[in-house]
Formats: C-alpha cells, sequence, structure tokens
C-alpha cells in the first residue's frame, strides 16, 4: 500500500490474489487490508491536508499537472496493467488511459475557478461573503470496469480543491491504483496527500466510511453497494457522493437513422464487454421499424470478434466467474418468463476460450417490460428489445424503473427531442449517438442510480464546502 508518500505492507497477514480474466492466471498478490490500514492511511491524510489546502490552488494543480505528465510518459505500461487485470481490450484501456489525462488536466483547469459570492445585507455597513473550502479528507471508492480513469475522475477535483484522498483500490483492479501512486510519489506530490490502501470493501471501505477523520465519500459501483455505503455513512453523516447501477433504455423511433442507431446501440452495449453503467441495457423500438433494426442489430452483434483483449478483439472477457454466472442466470429467468432468443450467445468455455471468463453477445426480444431481463442491470454483452407503438410508450416504459443514470433517444424529430428532458427520468440523455461524458459535462444520476455527480464544473463544486459570512462593520 503507499501511505504517508511511503510503500507499506499493511497490519494484516493475508494476501489478495489479482487475476488475469482472459487466461485465469495470477498477475500479482495485495496486501488484504484490515481497518488499521484504514485509520493509518486516514491519519497520514489529515496530517497533510492543512499544508495542502495552504497552497495557491494552481501550485496544487501544479503537481496534477506533473502528475499527467507522468502518466503520458508511461501510458502503455498503465494500459497493458489496465488490460491484464480488468481485460478490457488493450485499445479500449488506451482510451482509459486517456480519459485519466483528460480528468487530470480538465481539473488542473479548474484552479482559478474557485469562487465565491458577495449577497447584499439587510443590515447597513454589512455584508454577506460565501466563500467556499476543500472538505478535508477525502475517501474515495473506486469501481472494477474503469479502474484508472474512476480512480483519477475523484482524485483530480478533490486535489485542486485543496482535500487530501485516501483511495481503496477495488480489490479485484488494485494494480491500476497502485500504478497511480507510483507516478504521483515520482511527480513529487507531498508525502500523505494521496494515499493507497487494498482490501475488500466490507473489511477496509467500511473503516474509511466510519472513521470520523472522513469528510466526503465518493464511491463509484452498484447500487447494493451505494446503498450499505449510504447507512453506514448515516452514523457520522457523512457527504457522500454516489454513481451507483443503471439501466439505460435505448429508445428508436420511427424517423430514426437506423443505420446510425444500430451503431450507437452496438457501441453503446458491447464496448468494455457490457461493464459500463451508462451502457444500453433495453432496447424499445417503434414498430415501424423494429424489425428492420433488430435484423441489423443481430448481425452487427453477431459479427462482433472476441479474444486476447492483448490483440484488440471488439470484446474481452468478463471480469471474473461471479460475473458470468450473474448473467447466465437473468438470461435464464428472461427465457423462462418468455423471452425469445435472437443471438444465442452465452458462456464460452471450450478451445482457446477454455481459460478465463467468455460470454458472446447474447439478443433477446421480449413482450414483457416486468422482464428480469428488463429489470435487472446485466453489465455485460446482453440486451433485450421491445416493440412499442409510440413515443409516449417507450418513455412510459423506460420509466418504469428504480435506475436513472443514462438514457438514449433516437428521432429526428425536433418536437419528440424538446419533449424528452422534461418525460425521461434519467440524469444523462443521449440524442442520437452512443454514450460517452465528457469532462466538462456533468455526469449524474437519478433514482437509485446515485447522488451528486462527477465532472464539469457542478462535479468539481462537490468537493468544495460553503461557508457564510456576515461582515459587519458598523
Amino acid at each position: 500500500m503507499y501511505v504517508g508518500g511511503r510503500w507499506i505492507d499493511g497490519a494484516g497477514r493475508n494476501a489478495l490474489a489479482v487475476e488475469n480474466p482472459a487466461d485465469e492466471s495470477l498477475i500479482a498478490t495485495i496486501p488484504e487490508g484490515v481497518a488499521e490500514d484504514a485509520d493509518v492511511a486516514l491519519d497520514a491524510a489529515k496530517a497533510a491536508q492543512p499544508a495542502w489546502a495552504a497552497l495557491p490552488a494552481v501550485q496544487r494543480a501544479d503537481f496534477v499537472v506533473k502528475l499527467a505528465d507522468r502518466v503520458a510518459m508511461r501510458a502503455e505500461e498503465l494500459a497493458q496493467i489496465i488490460t491484464m487485470e480488468q481485460g478490457k481490450p488493450i485499445g479500449q484501456a488506451r482510451g482509459e488511459v486517456g480519459a485519466v489525462l483528460g480528468f487530470l488536466r480538465y481539473h488542473a483547469g479548474n484552479a482559478r475557478r474557485i469562487e465565491g459570492d458577495i449577497v447584499s445585507s439587510d443590515n447597513i455597513n454589512e455584508e454577506i461573503q460565501i466563500r467556499r473550502h476543500p472538505f478535508g479528507v477525502v475517501v474515495a471508492l473506486t469501481a472494477w470496469n474503469y479502474p484508472a480513469a474512476l480512480a483519477a475522475r475523484k482524485l483530480a477535483p478533490a486535489l485542486v480543491a485543496g482535500n487530501t484522498v485516501v483511495l481503496l483500490s477495488h480489490e479485484v483492479t488494485p494494480l491500476s491504483g497502485l500504478f497511480l501512486a507510483l507516478l504521483a510519489d515520482e511527480a513529487g506530490l507531498p508525502a500523505g496527500v494521496f494515499n493507497v490502501v487494498t482490501g475488500r470493501g466490507p473489511v477496509v471501505g467500511r473503516a474509511l466510511v466510519q472513521s470520523r477523520v472522513t469528510s466526503l465519500v465518493t464511491m463509484t459501483g452498484s447500487t447494493r453497494a451505494g446503498k450499505e455505503i449510504f447507512a453506514t455513512a448515516a452514523e457520522t453523516l457523512k457527504v457522500l457522493r454516489l454513481e451507483l447501477g443503471g439501466k439505460a433504455p435505448f429508445i428508436v423511433m420511427d424517423d430514426a437513422d437506423i443505420d446510425a442507431a444500430v451503431e450507437a446501440a452496438v457501441a453503446a452495449r458491447y464496448t468494455n464487454c457490457g461493464q459500463i453503467c451508462t451502457c444500453n441495457e433495453r432496447m424499445y423500438l417503434h414498430r415501424a421499424i423494429a424489425e428492420e433494426f433488430l435484423e441489423k442489430f443481430v448481425l452487427r452483434s453477431a459479427r462482433l470478434t472476441i479474444g486476447d483483449p492483448m490483440t484488440d478483439p471488439d470484446l474481452g472477457p468478463k471480469v471474473n466467474s461471479a460475473e458470468i454466472a450473474k448473467i447466465k442466470e437473468i438470461v435464464d429467468q428472461a427465457v423462462k418468463a418468455g423471452a425469445e432468443i435472437l443471438l444465442p450467445g452465452g458462456p464460452l468455455k471450450d478451445g482457446a476460450f477454455a481459460k478465463g471468463h467468455w460470454y458472446s453477445p447474447t439478443v433477446l426480444s421480449v413482450a414483457d417490460n416486468a422482464s428480469p431481463v428488463m429489470q435487472t442491470e446485466v453489465f455485460g454483452p446482453v440486451v433485450a428489445a421491445m416493440e412499442v407503438e409510440s413515443f409516449e410508450q417507450a418513455v412510459a416504459l423506460a420509466n418504469d424503473t428504480d435506475y436513472g443514470l443514462s438514457a438514449y433517444v433516437f428521432t429526428r424529430d425536433y418536437r419528440r427531442l424538446m419533449r424528452t428532458p422534461a418525460a425521461l427520468k434519467f440524469g444523462e440523455i443521449y440524442f442520437n449517438r452512443a454514450n460517452g461524458e465528457q469532462f466538462q459535462g456533468f455526469h449524474t444520476g437519478w433514482g437509485q442510480s446515485g447522488l451528486g455527480g462527477e465532472d464539469g464544473k457542478y462535479g468539481f463544486d462537490g468537493y468544495l464546502r460553503k461557508q457564510t459570512l456576515y461582515l459587519n462593520w458598523g
């Protein structure tokens, strides 16, 4: 682990294995942290925070830029680490490293955008100032699907705002976070400003969230995990930023560009083997174009290449065997409930796929929105489609979910486009394009997809708390 500017073994006696999901080989072992490790890291972050916050924001940003420079110098190493521990094709891993650079450099530019307000007072000889200050110690909990990008997404704004950070690098994909710590050390980041611990969420994560040293918790992960963190944080009323699960609807109307919609649906479903919270999880197709769309979508899905992620296929492996079992169960339940199989994919375990965690693209057709595959987040290369009679029906079915992260709408009708934002209950909507947030946007979920958000000026502002001053000189 990397704590207080030093590499330490941690207080626990056990180790966790890090597996390559493409062939199940052991690529590393890491310390299985215990609660004491969380406390030591938090103490280091707490000790470093006052001096870090006292630096001018542009000087804090200079360190973040130096970190970005180190990432750029060793980008290919980081990409290969991501592919080995997470399984995404190397081209997509290089794209993730590009996102790391983007987050670091974008938020470094926010150093001169920490602003407050002066408000007129009701009293004579008085003004009201509203200032922004760092929270103090931020705990960052990241998911395994984008281990480097999610760490940078949280680290960069937190540091520029004047907070110090303790990152729990997910136990399935811990090496990316540890490599970022190595690069931060090389960049000269002051000791204790960025700390990385390893271990299991229910042990180390819980200790980090429970501690009174922690002021803010930012987490990306499942809705189940988010609820557990919410409950754990309630005792000390932590400020929470939770980016949780999604069940994105993909709506295609009768006036859409079908070929463009098919390409976007393929990209939005199968990138990173479908392991993205904003993925196309369920498709609602106007009956006038449903047959044409599905014929083209199934053919495109069937042509996707699967294989060794270092050779840069379209799809690499799923991250582990538990994920394979979960997806198979969802598909089996959907078929039992009446779903029709349009593309019979499934687990692969023969020949070149004898080792590793492989699942080929699967496309289903359903007639009931209550089908398990329409309600449960799949997080893999499986998607179901349902015909609709109208835009209004599509919206009603899309909103019939506990989730509210992302949605897609394909139409060339300007009236529908303008009606959609008020009609669809999702924090992020993609019109006539595939997924992929931009650094200056705001990535936020509604409903059980989370609290707060990331990216852009609104995401940056979430790492600063407000203080109100009544200045009376009477």
